[in-house]
């Protein structure tokens, strides 16, 4: 049996992944199994006990074959430290260094794009998850004074890309066009983008089988409105791979269709979210659109070796689309509810 820790979390958080748990009791009630323990760390921990988590539950959560995260954010907290503690530190404490964002436009009316059809538009954003600016490395010197100085220092490490790259380009090996695309910007960022780089052309000599290409960032992020299907994976560093997976998922149809997933592929540890925020303007209103946080349980189900189970929830969310099930987001009518049964009345699962 898979045992899974949830952590609904903030604002519109509980309120999606409510859907999600949903889900995976009409799986369990097809036979699957799966158990799970709810972990209320949210804002509200936070600012009752001083932390969002308590110091043991790294080690707690250690013991998972997986996590359910929903989303963290509040106005009393803004500089977000509650949720910094709990998805940063989960991400680095249990050594989550792939991040990935599947970008699929599940309905070609959801694109922003004059242009491009579905399947055009079809890649993965793999994104370094432990290291590089959001390693938290830096600091203020005379802060609050008129000569207050912001450091922020980018930790890039040879191990933590190479062991990176070399995942990227066994996923790109394994998918119908193998092609991966490095992203960065090592013309102007001299030290971390020049170790990137020459990184990426040695571990491409391994992987002889995939087309191996380098983007700046600014001329990926023009390429990918103008020509999406030239991508299949993309990889870049924590802060490139984060802009690149929205940008992504705007094309795509919006954050309400967007999952992801933290994983480490030695350990088996994964952490599955939706890439949305907690949304504090429409949380409570039951509004909310929870097909990416139904999308990334199904990464998370196939992660857990359920792979017919996942493309049964993939297929549900595509058919409930086509038929017209749409929240507001997308044009439509629906409640978060309302839209969490349309999806589970068209899973189709033995």
């Amino acid at each position: 049996m898979s045992r899974i820790a949830v952590i609904p979390g903030d604002g519109i958080g509980p309120e999606v992944i409510a859907e999600a748990l949903r889900l995976l009791e009409l799986l369990r009630g097809k036979g699957r199994s799966f158990s799970w323990d709810v972990f209320p760390f949210s804002a509200e921990t936070f600012l009752r006990d001083g932390r969002a988590m308590p110091l043991e539950a790294l080690g707690q959560l250690a013991g998972y074959d997986a996590i359910l995260l929903g989303a963290f954010g509040d106005p009393r907290i803004p500089d977000m430290a509650h949720g910094r503690e709990v998805v940063l530190g989960l991400r680095q404490g249990l050594d989550l260094y792939v991040n990935m964002r599947p970008v699929r436009l599940l309905l070609p009316e959801l694109t922003p794009l004059k242009r491009g059809g579905a399947s055009e538009i079809d890649f993965v954003v793999l994104r370094e998850n432990t290291e590089g600016l959001y390693a938290h490395a830096g600091g203020f010197l005379h802060r609050g004074t008129r000569n207050e100085t912001a450091l922020q220092t980018s930790v890039d490490t040879r191990f933590g890309i190479e062991r990176f790259l070399r995942y990227a380009f066994a996923l790109a090996a394994a998918r119908p066009i193998a092609k991966l695309t490095l992203v960065d910007k090592h013309n102007a960022l001299r030290f971390s983008g020049d170790l990137w780089y020459r990184t990426f052309l040695e571990v491409a000599s391994a992987f002889s089988s995939v087309s191996a290409e380098h983007r700046f960032i600014d001329a990926a992020c023009a390429e990918l409105v103008l020509n999406p299907g030239h991508f299949s994976v993309i990889a870049a560093d924590n802060l490139f791979g984060d802009i690149l997976g929205d940008l992504g998922a705007a094309l795509a149809g919006g954050l309400g269709f967007a999952p992801s997933a933290n994983i480490n592929p030695e350990t088996g540890k994964g952490m599955f979210e939706p890439i949305h925020g907690s949304a504090p303007d429409i949380a409570g209103r039951g509004i909310a659109n929870p097909c990416a946080a139904l999308l990334a349980c199904a990464m998370m189900v196939e992660h857990l070796g359920d792979k017919e189970a996942a493309m049964a929830i993939e297929k549900a969310v595509r058919k409930s689309l086509a038929e017209g099930a749409l929240t507001r987001d997308a044009g439509g009518t629906l409640s978060t509810s309302e839209m969490g049964k349309a999806v589970m009345a068209r899973m189709d699962i033995p």
